[in-house]
């Protein structure tokens, strides 16, 4: 039989690269449209703030889907609904192709927590059907453009923390490519939230080779 938990996967992963495609944005055009983004996520795509994500290097397709989920109210985040109510479906094309052109400043992982995460992260933890993250997210973190699923490597852990346990408790949710991580995240408690984000965290970029190409 099936394990239903990888059947959901399955099913999700398909959907997801069915829906990954789209028209390239235009960079330039992007950068005059990313003044109001620089508030939150930095000049130069990098938070200042833990609580929210670094989007510079980010895929653009997945900057894109995220985008239209925010606008469409599949993803529901009142800062970020606002902040996309007037933009087009071009001007949400040109800003993701902006910032995936831009370089993510990487994290550091936590020592104490790095065995536990490195094992979530390559392994997953099979007798709770738990895969492992890097099936989706590559081996270095720099995730799978044509699926799109995002990078994670060198993400902030805080930011990751929050959006894993948002995936468990259902609060992000909606939208097709989500029902993986609620899947997922649905089995790890607190303390294996926290090891995984921040092994992520630390994972360098610039090391990943041809992962998610």
């Amino acid at each position: 039989m099936i394990n239903s938990r990888l059947f959901v996967i399955a099913v999700a992963m398909l959907l997801a690269v069915a829906s990954a495609a789209h028209a390239a944005g235009d960079a330039e055009a992007g950068k005059g449209k990313a003044a109001a983004c620089a508030a939150c996520h930095g000049a130069n795509g990098n938070s200042a703030n833990p609580q929210w994500p670094n989007i510079a290097g980010q895929h653009e397709g997945y900057l894109y889907q995220q985008l239209k989920h925010f606008k469409s109210g599949e993803r529901n985040n009142p800062v970020m609904a606002g902040q996309v109510a007037n933009l087009s479906d071009q001007d949400m094309q040109d800003l993701a192709a902006y910032f995936a052109g831009l370089e993510m400043e990487v994290g550091a992982a936590n020592e104490d927590v790095a065995a536990q995460g490195e094992s979530i992260w390559r392994g997953g933890i099979p007798e709770r059907n738990v895969p492992a993250c890097a099936a989706c997210h590559g081996p270095g973190g720099d995730g799978m453009k044509g699926a799109g699923y995002p990078k994670l490597g060198g993400q902030k852990a805080t930011y990751l923390v929050s959006q894993l346990q948002a995936y468990r408790s259902g609060e992000r949710n909606g939208y097709d490519a989500a029902t993986i991580m609620v899947d997922v995240a649905s089995s790890l408690t607190d303390e294996e939230i926290e090891a995984v984000a921040s092994f992520a965290s630390g994972l360098y970029l610039p090391d990943n080779g041809a992962d998610g190409e």
